[in-house]
């Protein structure tokens, strides 16, 4: 990098300029660290490489703090008018038109995206060309009090029951309060099959642990029970991206991890932050299990039997 108010970096085969790189979006304070944008900046480089098969071919939808994390938030699906020629689209239909997503696919574009001072990204569950056709089910374990035991228990209840539906599965850290398990799936089945499928896995769940679990959707029917929330798997709609920054104090991440790591005591939501998430990184806590994709029919008999 170069002093100055913009500071060009090297991504891959461009480069890339990073403007305002001084700007704090991190304020520090409270024990919390202080990041600036380029320290955003300089975390995504780092990760791209455990990063990048993440997002490759995935339409995203952007979380940006031009003002850093105390100022307004823009949930952003169009690409921006500023974003260079080189960065990938994908022109999806809505209703009454379209909507030109940017595709993440290489160094340069995940340094573009933290110039914009998108903190965090959001991805789809399906790839381009395949829209309509999810190759990941995500469970989203959402606890009602910020209480990580109770996200451990009932990712320990899910896991059993995945395992018994012989469906395998990772972990993830959402970065604020509660865990994803995410199943690779074939690619076989629509958005409706898939989610109409993880809804039945929660409710058998659920049925299972009623003073534990829920899947009610209204927050005044829960409780203090963890919400098994499974609407983030249907058409358009997005789940975090794994070691995507949050925007929360001291920078926390949301990171992969292995089945030997929930047993650890000092396991939180948000354990890692991009001080050192990157060597989370390089551990390879997934290893090949997403890219054993299954498909549905064979679990949901064996869930059928179950009820």
């Amino acid at each position: 990098m170069s002093d100055g108010a913009v500071r060009r970096i090297r991504a891959g085969r461009r480069t890339v300029e990073v403007h305002r790189p001084d700007k704090v979006l991190f304020p520090g304070g409270d024990d919390a660290k202080e990041y600036t944008k380029a320290d955003l900046v300089a975390y995504y480089r780092a990760v791209a490489p455990f990063m990048l098969p993440q997002l490759r071919g995935r339409p995203l939808m952007l979380e940006r703090h031009p003002d850093g994390i105390d100022g307004p938030r823009f949930m952003q699906k169009n690409v921006s008018d500023s974003s260079p020629e080189w960065v990938h689209r994908v022109e999806v239909p809505k209703e009454g038109g379209t909507v030109v997503h940017p595709v993440c696919d290489d160094t340069a574009t995940l340094v573009h995206l933290a110039d914009q001072a998108s903190v965090t990204l959001h991805r789809w569950l399906s790839r381009v060309g395949r829209l309509g056709y999810p190759d990941r089910m995500v469970f989203d374990l959402d606890p009602a009090v910020d209480d990580f035991a109770r996200v451990r228990e009932a990712a320990l209840y899910l896991g059993e029951l995945l395992d018994t539906l012989r469906l395998p599965y990772t972990l993830m850290t959402t970065g604020s309060r509660g865990l994803h398990l995410v199943v690779p799936l074939s690619g076989h089945q629509g958005f409706d099959e898939v989610r109409e499928f993880a809804r039945r896995v929660a409710e058998v769940l659920a049925a299972a642990h009623p003073d534990r679990l829920t899947t009610a959707a209204r927050k005044k029917e829960r409780g203090e029970r963890l919400y098994l929330d499974v609407q983030r798997n249907a058409y358009a709609q997005t789940a975090v991206a794994p070691f995507s920054v949050r925007p929360l104090p001291g920078a926390p991440v949301a990171v992969p991890i292995g089945r030997d790591q929930l047993d650890d005591p000092e396991l939180t939501a948000r354990r890692w932050t991009i001080a050192d998430a990157v060597e989370q990184a390089r551990s390879d806590p997934w290893g090949g299990v997403m890219g054993r994709g299954r498909a549905l029919g064979p679990a949901r008999r064996r869930l059928d039997s179950l009820v």
